[in-house]
């Protein structure tokens, strides 16, 4: 498996596996180890997860999983994500959905975070998205301490915009070392706004979510992801693969920026079948054909 530099002393596999639907596979501890342990034997040594997963109980999980081998921890990376506060039942006083980035709220957050994964360090924490009244100063200082306890190694962000990425990164000495954002052949977003050339400029890593747009590319649900499946099937054929998803993630490789997929099944198989299209190589053309469906506009 090929292996992302991100900065000094940080690397993470090219395919990252995700635990946000970890509750909707049912498995005990004991079986989710051993799906653990199978990823990594394909090579996936990088996991994400975040606090308000599973409402509040994928770290748990993972965590109770990795008490039954803790000696497997070291050969793992953990990223997690603090910052949003969704409306659950276990606060039932809380009135809406916000973010919170106030110093005591991104330790206090870190410190449960190593409590529930049953682990002394987290190798990423990230802010899960950008919020208008977060204070940069009070995030340095939060991201300062725990840097200096050796709680985290890493900090980097989640849906940030490249504006926002600087703002912080202009206040915080350590630097943020990813940005995870959704990028698929549908949602193009990062491609359109510049974000793109910025992880370029800056030689950001991205990670990205949703690589099969939720479903939209696997099963159809509008006239846009139609057009795309179209294309996406018949560029399988030219390259004599079995199935779209080994495209998509191809056509996710091949962007000079070092995208890194998030691959969030919790079948091997499919975790199996990303693994392989790490060796497809897909012409120019073919990858232009792809983003020219999304958009459903020509290129000038």
């Amino acid at each position: 498996m090929e292996k992302v530099k991100l900065v000094e002393g940080l690397e993470f596999s090219r395919i990252i596996h995700g635990q946000m639907r970890i509750l909707d596979w049912n498995m005990s501890s004991a079986e989710l180890l051993k799906f653990t342990e199978q990823i990594m034997e394909l090579g996936i040594d990088t996991f994400d997860n975040a606090n308000i997963y599973g409402n509040y109980s994928c770290e748990d999980t993972v965590g109770k999983a990795l008490l039954l081998k803790p000696s497997l921890r070291k050969a793992m990376k953990i990223v997690t994500k603090c910052g949003i506060k969704i409306m659950s039942n276990k606060f039932p006083k809380q009135k809406i959905q916000y973010y919170d980035y106030t110093h005591d709220y991104i330790i206090g957050e870190a410190e449960k975070s190593l409590r529930n994964l049953r682990t002394d360090y987290i190798d990423v924490l990230l802010l899960h998205r950008p919020s208008d009244v977060l204070n940069p100063e009070e995030v340095a200082k939060a991201f300062d301490k725990l840097k200096k306890e050796g709680k985290v190694r890493h900090f980097g962000v989640s849906n940030f915009l490249s504006h926002d990425y600087s703002m912080l990164q202009s206040y915080t000495d350590e630097k943020l070392v990813t940005n995870q954002v959704e990028i698929s052949p549908y949602g193009i977003t990062h491609f359109e706004n510049g974000d793109m050339n910025f992880f370029l400029e800056k030689r950001i890593k991205p990670m990205a979510y949703c690589p099969m747009a939720n479903g939209k590319l696997v099963v159809p649900t509008d006239e846009k992801s139609e057009r795309i499946v179209k294309v996406l099937k018949e560029i399988a054929e030219e390259l004599n693969v079995d199935g779209v998803d080994k495209v998509i993630y191809s056509w996710l490789f091949m962007h000079p920026s070092t995208i890194m997929p998030i691959n969030g099944s919790g079948k091997i198989d499919r975790i199996k079948r990303s693994v392989d299209a790490l060796s497809l190589k897909m012409s120019v053309e073919q990858w232009s054909r792809i983003l020219t469906a999304s958009s459903g506009v020509p290129l000038p």
